[in-house]
């Protein structure tokens, strides 16, 4: 922080003198460093496919020995098959050569080293996995040797007549960077030859922009200095001879003119736009339960049979649904009536397989299909807001659907994955435009005749505080499918 404040109380001329150098010295210094990976890359790349050569010789070299041999090639016959050829193989391609069997143990090797030591040399357990697993059955290692130089060795398989492995090829080959290492060297030499000449041009141009910059703003700055934007501001006067200052304080005198009138309206009309919109959100949420309740006391009414031997269970069905959609509107009352902006959450551990079920038997709609992959999914949530978010899903996925279509289909899904649980509402409807697409969460934005376009906003700010998010897919005549995706904690 206190590098930040010193930076500031630099000019701004010093800080865009400064800025430029910087900017300068800081691309030099990428584009050293971007050639020095380039040189070691095109070595690296150099030493791999030279290896790949002489591997491929090594193995026609091999594939002829094979031939020739009087032996059968199986793993037990390496040791013979090779015993007299392993050190003609080397000098020839001048690379060490190693035999391994299929296990991982060395069975003959041209380095004199590996016979000087007593026990036994065997390849790691994941080398041979990854050998194994490997798709063209090869792979690559890089490490140091003694001598603290890469060494790339190849592992392959050799196979039989009947492409059958009986044994394991190992090719170490040590990089020689020393041509790359001169040319970077020489690189470098000449680049900062050409970075000396850059740098003083650089100081020279920057020094003369920042000083052009800064004039004009010096000199009107002085002028504004004791402009106050909550008093009454005197204007400037406009300075001869220069066209660009004078736009600026004539565009600044016409501010001033307008800025004490606009003031008083601004103030006026930012607290009747606050309450506009607080009376939205709370009509719009006591709106949402009231129309499922309707539909639920409707559906009571054309259903009840006092002679029903259900008829308790279906009582307490449909009183359980209007209580919860009352304390959603109870909590929505609350918490606006105590200034708040929506209902605080009250997270508790719920299965959110058997809370999708109860929020949609509000719908007499016989097209709602519901899916889940478990019967039992717990989610930490606030139960009155997942509420509120699948019924207002299944609302807009009803009302997208126009009245005179034959086949309508509204489908909710429920999945769960490792991390998330993703809720799917889909429906057959007409979908929605491509224009309207990157509205479709903006508060007071509708598609329909009726609402004030805040249920999809609300709904998105629900989720977000959950660390969740929102998407949907909408094909125009096809349908739209929305999915809120929830982590699981």
């Amino acid at each position: 922080m206190n590098k930040w404040y010193q930076l500031k109380s630099y000019s701004l001329r010093q800080r865009i003198f400064m800025s430029m150098i910087l900017l300068t010295v800081f691309s030099s210094i990428l584009i050293s460093l971007v050639s020095i990976f380039h040189f070691r890359y095109e070595a690296q790349k150099y030493h791999e496919e030279r290896l790949s050569r002489k591997e491929n010789a090594i193995k026609q070299h091999i594939e002829y020995i094979l031939k020739n041999t009087p032996y059968k090639l199986t793993e037990e016959n390496t040791f013979k098959i090779f015993r007299n050829k392993i050190f003609e193989l080397s000098d020839i391609h001048g690379l060490e050569v190693n035999f391994f069997n299929l296990k991982g143990r060395l069975i003959l090797s041209s380095n004199p080293y590996y016979y000087s030591q007593k026990k036994t040399i065997q390849l790691k357990k994941e080398t041979l996995d990854k050998l194994e697993s490997s798709s063209n059955q090869r792979i690559l290692f890089i490490r140091l040797n003694r001598d603290d130089q890469n060494v790339i060795a190849s592992y392959s398989y050799i196979k039989n007549n009947n492409f059958k492995s009986f044994a394991i090829l190992n090719v170490p080959y040590v990089e020689s960077n020393d041509f790359y290492n001169e040319e970077i060297s020489n690189f470098l030499k000449r680049y900062a030859q050409v970075y000396v000449v850059m740098l003083i041009f650089s100081i020279y141009f920057s020094f003369t922009l920042s000083k052009t910059i800064t004039k004009s703003l010096t000199q009107i700055s002085e002028k504004i200095e004791l402009t106050r934007l909550n008093q009454r501001n005197e204007k400037l006067a406009l300075q001869p001879g220069d066209q660009e200052i004078n736009a600026l304080i004539q565009s600044y005198n016409n501010m001033v003119d307008e800025l004490e009138e606009s003031a008083q309206k601004l103030a006026q009309s930012e607290r009747e736009y606050a309450w506009r919109e607080m009376a939205k959100q709370v009509a719009h949420e006591i709106k949402n339960p009231l129309t499922p309740m309707k539909l639920t006391v409707q559906s009571f009414q054309r259903r009840f049979n006092p002679d029903d031997p259900n008829i308790t269970k279906k009582i307490n069905d449909y009183s359980e649904t209007l209580i919860q959609q009352i304390d959603t509107m109870s909590a929505v009352a609350n918490a606006f009536s105590n200034f708040a902006s929506m209902p605080a959450q009250d997270n508790e551990s719920l299965n959110i397989v058997k809370v999708a079920k109860i929020a949609l038997e509000i719908f007499n709609e016989d097209y709602i299909r519901f899916i889940s992959n478990e019967d039992e999914v717990i989610l930490h949530f606030d139960k009155t807001q997942l509420i509120r978010i699948i019924t207002n899903l299944v609302k807009n996925a009803i009302q997208a659907i126009p009245e005179e279509q034959k086949e309508k289909l509204v489908e909710v899904k429920l999945e769960r994955t490792k991390t998330t649980v993703r809720l799917y509402v889909k429906d057959n409807g007409i979908g929605i435009a491509e224009d309207q697409k990157q509205l479709i969460f903006e508060p007071k934005f509708t598609t329909k005749n009726s609402g004030m376009g805040l249920g999809l906003a609300i709904i998105k700010n629900i989720v977000e505080n959950y660390n969740g998010f929102i998407t949907f897919e909408s094909t125009i005549g096809i349908g739209s499918t929305f999915c809120v995706e929830l982590p699981i904690k």
